[in-house]
């Protein structure tokens, strides 16, 4: 029976590396017949982030792009020196935008006001959302993200890294994004897009007031990037840039305490989801949970050259897919030990099992 039930879970693991994850593993760009410049709008909301601003934004304003653009940063109720610092920046770069909110917003909790308001006041129809602790990995970020707004499309995912520190902590967190993007980009690709992370993420104007903003989840801290486009994205209307010259690098959390907290705020979100994509998530998260424990019992229970067998059949097909798409993420140092972090996903379903029921911190900084 345990042999039977390994079986599966990894049959499981093995349709989706092979339906989906692949396609982040081998994606080529397709040629596009057109290229164009549009008029870009980038928001960045800031709270108590002086340092971050002064260390990130120069990056975001000294963007190599000759079409209109702005900057629009919303400094939300800052106590620090966020805005003095913005006012200095807005001297040298007029394509700065600065919106002051000097009230909090009762009942909504997070940073969707502020990025509401971000929004309200962009002038033009491409919106493009960072955070203030991110950086573009190039001059081109804008360039190439707004590239990705061919016909029909209303919705740009892409991915935003997490800086390369000492440490177990920054390896535990960068696995985590990498595991995290491997899942959304590929199901994407696969015609399943069912969410986006802030830090890098494009979409339409108009496609926002459609939506009428984040109403349906104003109540919750968390959700203007993956609720807001798990509610409206399509095979249709959505694309992938996986450029490194696109990507955006953010600072990670520098304590443990720290990344927890922002982990079980993400995590919240996700019963939210549309059914058909808590269904595809859900088969595959549970049979990665189950994965070892029942290779264990197999072990004891059935001829260990099969369970072997049956293991290293997954452990090639993922070793080739996870080099593959760290490779085109540009976390290849993380490949070394991906056995080792496929290990210690389940002991992270573990710790954050209890962000599915648990209520989540108000904070979004």
């Amino acid at each position: 029976m345990p042999m039977l039930a390994f079986f599966l879970v990894t049959s499981v693991q093995v349709f989706y590396y092979l339906r989906y994850f692949r396609l982040l593993a081998f994606y080529k760009e397709k040629e596009k017949s057109s290229f164009r410049e549009q008029a870009v709008s980038v928001i960045v909301c800031a709270r108590d982030e002086a340092d971050e601003i002064e260390s990130n934004l120069p990056g975001v304003l000294a963007q190599t792009y000759r079409s209109t653009h702005e900057i629009v940063v919303v400094n939300d109720n800052s106590q620090d020196d966020t805005k003095y610092l913005l006012e200095g920046l807005y001297k040298d770069f007029k394509q700065l935008h600065l919106v002051e909110l000097k009230q909090e917003a009762l009942h909504i909790p997070g940073k969707k006001f502020p990025l509401s308001v971000g929004i309200k006041s962009a002038k033009h129809e491409l919106l493009l959302m960072t955070d203030a602790d991110c950086i573009p990995a190039s001059e081109h970020w804008i360039l190439k993200m707004q590239n990705a707004f061919q016909d029909g499309i209303e919705i740009v995912l892409g991915y935003g890294a997490y800086k390369r520190k000492k440490g177990l902590l920054n390896k535990i967190i960068r696995y985590d994004t990498f595991h995290t993007a491997l899942q959304y980009l590929s199901c994407a690709l696969g015609g399943q897009p069912y969410m986006g992370v802030g830090r890098n993420l494009a979409y339409k104007r108009q496609l926002f007031f459609r939506q009428k903003g984040f109403a349906s989840h104003h109540h919750l801290p968390g959700g203007d990037d993956d609720l807001f486009v798990n509610a409206c994205a399509t095979a249709a209307n959505t694309a992938v840039v996986i450029d490194k010259e696109a990507f955006t690098y953010s600072t990670p959390a520098s304590s443990w305490s720290e990344w927890i907290g922002q982990k079980e705020r993400h995590n919240a979100t996700g019963k939210y989801y549309k059914s058909r994509h808590r269904w595809l998530l859900g088969f595959y998260l549970s049979s990665h949970f189950l994965f070892y424990p029942l290779m264990v019992a197999a072990l004891f229970t059935f001829d260990w050259r099969w369970v072997l067998g049956v293991w290293g059949t997954r452990f090639i097909i993922q070793g080739l897919v996870f080099f593959k798409s760290m490779k085109k993420l540009g976390e290849t140092d993380l490949f070394v030990f991906y056995w080792l972090w496929d290990i210690w996903m389940f002991f992270y379903y573990l710790i954050f099992i209890s962000s599915l029921w648990k209520k989540p911190r108000n904070q979004w900084n």
